[in-house]
């Protein structure tokens, strides 16, 4: 891999992530850009002890743009975009309209590939192995920020999601706390600890393997399953079968084996409602855009005192739970944070079964 750092002409900074050593990124960004102004802020709420970013000036970033319009392709054939070269394997940049800035934190965006009608799922094993190459080396980069806390890598696909720019792309916020959502593994794990003395991801990780019926892939570093109390329709959870806290902690082993488990488990993804619903044509047989979905790198806040108790792992899920019907967050999940989950998760399991590749 060949990293490759510049600036665009607002002064964000842009890596290029090159597959050959020998590429060269000495395109110019010829825009006439005003610095980025943000007004991001964080308030705390002092009855829930969680967090919220206030951030107004996201409410004139880029909605839905035409094709030949988007920022995130190459800048080519006389049109300009956010990324000066004329085609990039895979590119990081700070996002123009971030959430987090500042003292704040930190928002990039990552390109996964040049090509604006692909996704994930179409990368090869050594363009997806870059990619995971891009998303441990900004981790260790943005984790040395001073007050970042815990260095979130994610995917946003699908217009149900309410993603705003079709390009495959994803993001990689560095937040200035810890989030509510590991603090409460990171309690759930302490206290399962002091009173049984065991590790509660490893005995969880043992536990889907012994029971099997909600495993979808088991490689020899990898184990993809869904949860037994899986909280959306199709939820996948992977993890490497050696704990480890982070991205920058996987071996070489488990580095060469994830892009073949995980693009396997994003095929199976926009497969699963194929044939239900109508004849060929689209992701559900009906034409309709391939499965919306979240995919979500949790890992262990950068200064935990336990990190190392922490599991490294990734949680895939869709909103669909049906052709042409999604799962919304009603009363009960929005109000009370109580999910209902219409789909029994051994019912998932066996659904992403039955759609695995042909060998």
């Amino acid at each position: 891999m060949k990293k490759t750092t510049t600036r665009l002409a607002d002064g964000r900074e842009l890596i290029y992530y090159d597959a050959r050593d020998d590429a060269v990124r000495d395109a110019v960004d010829r825009r006439p850009l005003e610095p980025v102004a943000t007004a991001a802020e964080i308030r705390h709420d002092r009855l829930l002890g969680d967090s919220v970013a206030i951030a107004s000036h996201r409410q004139g970033r880029t909605y839905h743009p035409p094709a030949d319009e988007c920022p995130l392709c190459p800048s080519r054939d006389g049109r300009l975009s956010e990324i000066p070269a004329a085609d990039y394997d895979v590119v990081v940049f700070e996002n123009r309209f971030p959430s987090l800035a500042g003292d704040s934190g930190r928002c990039e965006v990552v390109c996964f590939t040049s090509d604006h009608d692909a996704s994930f799922a179409d990368l090869t094993d050594g363009h997806a192995a870059l990619v995971l190459e891009a998303w441990t080396d900004r981790t260790a980069e943005l984790s040395q920020l001073p007050g970042v806390q815990q260095v979130f890598c994610f995917e946003n696909r699908g217009a149900e999601i309410g993603v705003t720019l079709g390009h495959p792309h994803g993001q990689i916020y560095a937040y200035p706390f810890t989030t509510p959502r590991t603090q409460r593994m990171l309690d759930t794990l302490a206290a399962h600890r002091q009173r049984t003395g065991g590790n509660l991801f490893d005995e969880l990780l043992a536990e889907e393997r012994a029971d099997g019926r909600r495993i979808i892939l088991d490689g020899d570093h990898w184990t993809a399953f869904v949860p037994y109390a899986a909280h959306w329709p199709y939820e996948v959870h992977l993890y490497p079968k050696r704990r480890v806290p982070d991205l920058l902690a996987l071996d070489d082993e488990a580095r060469t084996e994830f892009p073949q488990i995980y693009l396997e488990v994003l095929r199976r993804f926009d497969r699963i409602f194929v044939g239900r619903g109508g004849g060929k044509g689209g992701a559900e047989g009906t034409g309709a855009a391939p499965t919306p979905y979240i995919a979500a790198w949790h890992q262990a806040p950068v200064h935990a005192a336990d990190r190392a108790e922490f599991a490294l792992h990734l949680e895939l899920f869709t909103i669909r739970r049906t052709p042409g019907k999604l799962k919304f967050l009603a009363g009960s999940e929005s109000g009370m944070n109580v999910f209902i989950n219409d789909v029994p998760p051994e019912a998932a399991a066996e659904r992403l079964r039955e759609v695995a590749s042909e060998s």
